[in-house]
């Protein structure tokens, strides 16, 4: 599998985005959904990566810098036919290693709280995520769980 900084610009990953964003809408309520459109991952402060095994997109993730030290992971999504079967960990790894080389000393996420979202809960704590409060503009959801590490 290969992980390549992206874009945004071709039709195949902006499908993949729509579909993680209509998904993450079926799943969420109203208001819970914080996953971000291809405008707001454009942005500078933003670097996305898509990982690639053979010529099939497979999997994505952000990584957002709030500042000088504190980044947020974003738009992690394995596809629906690949998953557990390490492109999470594989991404989540590669998105630990870019932040540390940004200098990065903290790396943050928020994930949903219900039983659909329990395997990725479960692969942050595999990483060392440990919950803590709302961060940047987030405010207390009772369908969010916050997560925060160091690095």
């Amino acid at each position: 599998m290969r992980i390549v900084v992206d874009d945004l610009s071709g039709p195949e990953i902006a499908r993949f985005l729509t579909e993680h964003l209509a998904h993450m809408r079926e799943v969420s309520p109203p208001g819970s959904v914080h996953a971000l459109d291809l405008d707001a991952l454009r942005r500078p402060d933003v670097t996305f990566w898509s990982v690639y095994d053979a010529d099939e997109l497979v999997g994505c993730a952000a990584l957002k810098r709030h500042d000088a030290t504190h980044g947020e992971i974003k738009s992690m999504r394995t596809h629906p036919g690949r998953r557990r079967s390490g492109v999470g960990a594989l991404l989540l790894e590669h998105v630990l290693a870019a932040a540390k080389a940004m200098n990065l000393t903290r790396l943050s996420l928020e994930t949903g709280a219900t039983d659909h979202f329990a395997p990725a809960r479960a692969l942050y704590a595999r990483y060392g995520f440990e919950p803590c409060g709302p961060f940047a503009d987030y405010t207390d959801d009772p369908h969010s769980v916050y997560l925060t590490r160091t690095l």
